[in-house]
């Protein structure tokens, strides 16, 4: 007989946590509780969990400040984050941190049942790989690794610093290696729906991106009258 999915829901608010814990425990699900920042921190890996859903907003410390250290522990565990910050800012932010999912408040709890067993799977079948013409979780180029569920971008193991502007640039980039990417494609990908952002501005970014991929194994090149690509260095 499998054993149930194990989950471990970082929640302060006592009525959502008790609520939560409710609703995935009928679905079958094994759910501990925490209650505070640096509670999570240390149930986290003694707990072992298949799945962790994780509130930001917390006491002690916060949701990011929580996966910041799971992620520099090598807890490697699928989180999923919870929040009423609903920007797209805050969004990028937890993806980069090292979050694999993100659900803003208010929310439905079949949604997130549903999320989570999909993060569970996920999880599953990329420590046991099935046969087939399954693609690949997971892009790299030089030492960059980008896990395409999440958005993340990896160097060496250890998530690369960028600002929200500069992600969506390199992930626009590593979607086509060794290709040229035109400046008004990436000005799309980079400032979508701003009017007010004059057209130069891409190249700021590019210039800050370049500045962060020193020792990364690639290099942005800019190619006149075409735009940018990302190479491996030789």
């Amino acid at each position: 007989m499998s054993r149930s999915m194990k989950l471990l829901l970082v929640e302060d608010d006592p009525v959502m946590q008790s609520t939560l814990q409710r609703s995935l425990s009928r679905g079958g699900m094994t759910v501990a509780t925490c209650g505070d920042g640096q509670q999570a921190v240390r149930k986290w890996p003694i707990f072992n969990p298949d799945v962790v859903v994780l509130d930001l907003t917390l006491p002690l410390l916060d949701g990011l400040q929580v996966l910041q250290q799971a992620r520099a522990s090598g807890w490697t565990t699928p989180v999923l984050i919870l929040t009423a910050r609903g920007t797209v800012g805050d969004r990028i932010i937890g993806l980069n941190t090292g979050a694999d999912d993100y659900l803003p408040k208010p929310f439905d709890l079949d949604e997130l049942e549903a999320r989570v067993r999909a993060l569970a799977r996920r999880s599953a079948t990329q420590k046991f790989p099935q046969t087939g013409p399954e693609p690949a979780a997971v892009a790299t180029l030089g030492d960059l690794l980008q896990d395409r569920h999440s958005g993340a971008i990896y160097c060496r193991d250890a998530v690369l610093d960028l600002a929200p502007r500069e992600l969506a640039l390199l992930q626009a980039l590593l979607a086509r290696p060794g290709h040229a990417v035109s400046k008004e494609r990436l000005f799309d990908r980079v400032f979508p729906g701003e009017v007010d952002v004059h057209y130069e501005a891409i190249e700021v970014v590019v210039y800050r991106l370049r500045k962060k991929l020193a020792h990364t194994g690639v290099t942005l090149v800019t190619l006149r009258g075409l735009g940018y690509l990302l190479k491996a260095n030789p």
